[in-house]
Parts: C-alpha cells; structure tokens; sequence
C-alpha cells in the first residue's frame, strides 16, 4: 500500500494551482492512497480511472451521512446542516425519490427550451463588457450567466445574486479553523432564513416556478420533508451555478494559453461541443467527488478499505489518467470518445449537466464570435485559484482584454 498521505496537501498552494502534477507524482506509486483525512479515521484517494470510475456508482460506498465515522458525521452535520438531507448525501429509495421531485425541471427538452432566454442574457452581458475593451471574465460574464439562469429558474430575484455567490462559496469550501466554523454558521443561518421566508411566500401565492413545485410537494411528507425542501433548494441554488462558472473561467483559461486550439475552434465553430467535453476533461470544475462511505470492508485496487471509511474519487486525476486518455496533458478539442467524469458518473451522475452544457457552448460561441480578439490581461502565472482544499476547481478572476 502507498505512504499515507498528509490531509495538508490538498490545502497546499501549490496543489490548489495545479493538482495535476501532484496526481501525476502519486499515480506512479498507485490508484489509490490513504490519507489522513479527516485525523482518527480511515480515508482513501482514488486517482485511477479504471477504479474510480465504478467506485462512483458502488452500492458499498454510500452518501448517506449515517454511514460515516461517528466524529465525522458529527463534524459534518453540525458544520453544514442545511446540505446535510439532499440528494447528492443520501442513497436509494431516498435519492431516488428526491432526484424524481426535481429531474423534470432538467429534461433535455425543457433544458432546450432555455436556448433563447440563455442567449439574451448572454448577449446582454458582452453588450456590457464590449464597451470597456476589458473586464473580468468571471465577476462580469461567468458567474452572472448561469447565477442568472438558475435564479429565473427556482424564481428568486437575481438582484440577490451577490449574496448567492458569497454563500454558495462558503457552502462548498471546507470550514477550517475557528473563523471558518463561525463564518459557515452565519451562512447556513442566512440560507435557511432566506429560503424559509421564500417558502412561505410561495405557500400564501404558489407561481409557476421550481421552488413552488417543490413547495407543493413537500405539503406530502412522504415526498418530501421540511429539512429536505430547504436542503434541496439550497444545493440547486449552489450548484445550479458553480459547475458552469468554472467550465467557463477553466475553458477559457485553456483556450487562450493554447492558441493552436483558439484557432481551430474559430475556424471550426462545429468543434464547440466536443470543446466543452474537453475543457471538462481538461481541467473540470469539480476536483473531487462528494464523500462516500464503505458500508462494508472491501478493496479497490487491491487496496483494503475498512468499513466506515471515507473514500474521496478525484475526477481531476482520473480525467488526466493516461491509461484512460491518450495524451491527458494535452488540451485537445477534436479528441473522439471522451468518456471523461467531469459530471460524475451512475446514479449521482449531475442533474444540471445539459444546462452546463448548454449554457457553455452558448457562452463560448457568443464570446468568440463578438470578442474574437479576447486575451489574457495578464501572465497565467498572475492567476489565483482557490487554495481551501475546496472541491471546486475554479479562478479567483480572469482579467481578460479585447
């Protein structure tokens, strides 16, 4: 079995920059590597594709909160109550019946009939950077567009959205010293108070929105519960918007330090969907998979996994796994049969994945066809990424000239 590995290195600043030369180091000794993370129970890194893949969709390694180590899932549950009753942290029937209540909202067709709307707000936010020749690709386009989008959908006011983005950033980043804890507190009182006065509101006057359809269903405990409601509105909110953020800002990035590949794109716009594969391959915008927990002792890679054992799968690594990828490090936007995990995979598979989808190729045809001398407004090395050991994959900002 490989060395354990200290929890200090996903927070390191170096990995946070680019993880996949630490991945790239630790493939050379195995697919998967104990870690001290959290301290006093077992945990396992799963780097592999070949292993990581079904470890994603293993009824052995559950979501579900009650399978974890006591200490952890105290830990867990008292830090971030409000995400501690959805779908991504619980299994079948739980999963199953509260993925149904909101799977019909991302339907390929009904996510189809968001084309227009996506593309009027779209337009209107390079109307408003074109003027200036210059901006932040994420404060100015990435982090409204799809912030925007998902607010339309649940019907919250996107006026709201900067207290969104502050919140959805301390929900997915880990809460690490005392500061941390207090401020995680402050944001799930926030969360829970904003969404049980919207909740309320919708009870009184339902409208033709998500959050009234689910509103309406939890008035059914059976189908849905309180603490599950505002669970599950919370991780929407959160994650109807984080993905797409970062496959924007990551694809970006990719694209304008490869002007090989800025070219091609250009020149063959029809590339754009296999593009958006292969940014998320490329560098997605989720590093690590949500936790799973062996319910019972088994192996992965031959690699013993006791019960009750935290195992984290990093899509990051597996996606550059050159045993699955042939030239992984290599940004490549005509690569066939990109079966990268970007999304996740199985039953856990994101929810959001054809608005993600959509939402990009929209933003990265609009961008290159009315910015098509877009550049970066500094070095890549001037770049900060975020450095909490956060699951998310992401840019602090991208200054960005044309």
């Amino acid at each position: 079995m490989p060395e354990k590995l200290p929890a200090e290195f996903l927070f390191d600043p170096g990995f946070g920059r680019d993880p996949y030369v630490t991945y790239a180091k630790l493939r050379d000794q195995g697919p998967v590597h104990p870690i001290d993370l959290p301290p006093g129970t077992d945990a396992f890194l799963v780097i592999g594709y070949e292993y990581g893949r079904p470890a994603l969709n293993d009824p052995r390694l559950s979501k579900d909160m009650r399978h974890a180590p006591s200490v952890f899932r105290d830990l867990v549950t008292k830090d971030n109550p409000v995400l501690a009753y959805n779908m991504l942290t619980s299994d079948p029937p739980d999963h199953t019946r509260l993925r149904r209540l909101v799977a019909k909202a991302f339907t390929p067709r009904r996510t189809e009939s968001l084309r227009p709307r996506v593309q009027e707000i779209t337009d209107e936010l390079v109307d408003a950077m074109a003027a200036r020749g210059h901006g932040d690709l994420l404060d100015d386009f990435a982090f409204p567009l799809p912030i925007t989008v998902i607010c339309e959908l649940l019907g919250v006011p996107a006026e709201d959205r900067d207290a969104f983005r502050a919140w959805s950033a301390a929900v997915v980043s880990p809460a690490l010293d005392e500061e941390g804890m207090r401020r995680r507190a402050e944001v799930n009182a926030a969360l829970r108070g904003y969404f049980t006065r919207v909740i309320a509101e919708r009870r009184a006057v339902p409208q033709d929105d998500m959050i009234s359809a689910l509103v309406a269903a939890s008035a059914d405990e059976e189908l849905l519960s309180e603490q599950e409601l505002l669970a599950t509105l919370t991780l929407l909110l959160v994650a109807g918007h984080e993905t797409t953020v970062n496959l924007i800002g990551n694809g970006m990035l990719a694209l304008l330090t490869n002007p090989g590949q800025l070219r091609l794109l250009k020149d063959r716009p029809e590339l754009l969907p296999s593009a958006i594969e292969e940014f998320l391959r490329y560098d997605g915008p989720v590093q690590r998979a949500t936790l799973r927990f062996a319910t019972e002792d088994l192996q992965i890679a031959g690699v013993p996994i006791p019960r009750n054992s935290v195992v984290h799968v990093a899509l990051g690594a597996m996606d550059r796994d050159p045993e699955e990828f042939d030239t992984p490090d290599t940004l490549d936007i005509t690569r066939a049969d990109n079966h990268h995990v970007a999304f996740g995979h199985g039953i856990h598979f994101c929810l959001g994945a054809p608005l993600a989808r959509l939402e990009g190729q929209i933003a990265f045809e609009t961008l290159l066809r009315r910015l098509p001398d877009i550049d970066l407004a500094c070095t890549p090395g001037e770049l900060s990424w975020r450095q909490n050991g956060s699951f998310i994959r992401g840019l602090q900002a991208l200054p960005v000239r044309f």
